[in-house]
């Protein structure tokens, strides 16, 4: 249906599509063919005229864990993947702010990194109560240029954001609910997303469609206002001594 690696599983209920993240064995963390497939998902799922609202969810344990170790130490080495990987994390942040049908997220574990960041520029979000949100790139010497900090000046008082991206800390669920990061803390983040996905499709389309596009105007706007300096300034984050000594101990670790 969609051309899509296996890292990124879509599939249709009727007007819906479902998107799953799908490397459970590696708690969806992020590696190549998953970060590409993302930043190809958004255009194809606005271009799709059957689809009215999708339902954005993590195989297995997470929503996701972040960063695969591995890939970043790789993107660390190699210039043109790091060029291609940043070039598609511009092309996630807007394809998702550009996208033409509601995007609801059922976050049904850990949202880290890039995962925090597809929650954040998602339309609705339900959230499993042992999930939680944290964007730690600082922590591992990144700058966040695809990452919550992009979005969350819109969502919550800036002090707060410049709090959650400067330490990477973790917001648990109920917590993310209180600050308007998520809309719902709920038992089943899936079977909660789908419902109001299901709603969602029964109402008008193009008074759906547009007053989405109206609301997201402002992320785009922000987001346009920062984008490009925060690709620059990750582009060097990946080539300092710090992000590489980080990468190296946290590898480490996990073997």
């Amino acid at each position: 249906m969609y051309d899509m690696p296996e890292e990124v599983d879509v599939r249709a209920e009727g007007s819906l599509r479902i998107i799953t993240l799908n490397r459970p064995g590696a708690l969806n963390a992020v590696n190549d063919d998953l970060h590409s497939g993302l930043a190809r998902l958004w255009p194809q799922l606005s271009a799709d005229r059957g689809a009215r609202a999708a339902v954005l969810t993590g195989a297995g344990k997470a929503f996701s864990a972040g960063g695969d170790f591995s890939y970043l130490a790789e993107l660390a080495e190699d210039p043109d993947l790091r060029a291609k990987t940043i070039a598609h994390g511009r092309d996630i942040v807007l394809g998702m702010a550009r996208c033409r049908i509601p995007v609801i997220a059922a976050v049904n574990g850990p949202a880290v990194g890039l995962g925090c960041s597809l929650v954040a520029l998602s339309d609705i979000v339900y959230m499993a109560e042992s999930a939680y949100l944290a964007d730690p790139h600082v922590q591992v010497g990144l700058v966040a240029a695809d990452g919550g900090p992009l979005t969350w000046p819109l969502q919550i008082s800036l002090l707060l954001a410049k709090e959650f991206a400067l330490t990477g800390v973790r917001i648990p669920a109920e917590r993310a609910r209180e600050l308007g990061l998520a809309n719902h803390v709920v038992a089943d983040p899936f079977a909660d997303a789908l419902a109001c996905a299901q709603k969602i499709a029964t109402q008008p389309q193009q008074a759906v469609e547009a007053t989405k596009r109206m609301l997201n105007l402002h992320i785009e706007r922000a987001v346009l206002a920062s984008l490009d300096y925060a690709n620059a300034a990750e582009d060097q984050s990946f080539q300092t001594e710090d992000f590489r000594a980080n990468i190296a101990r946290l590898t480490a670790v996990k073997a």
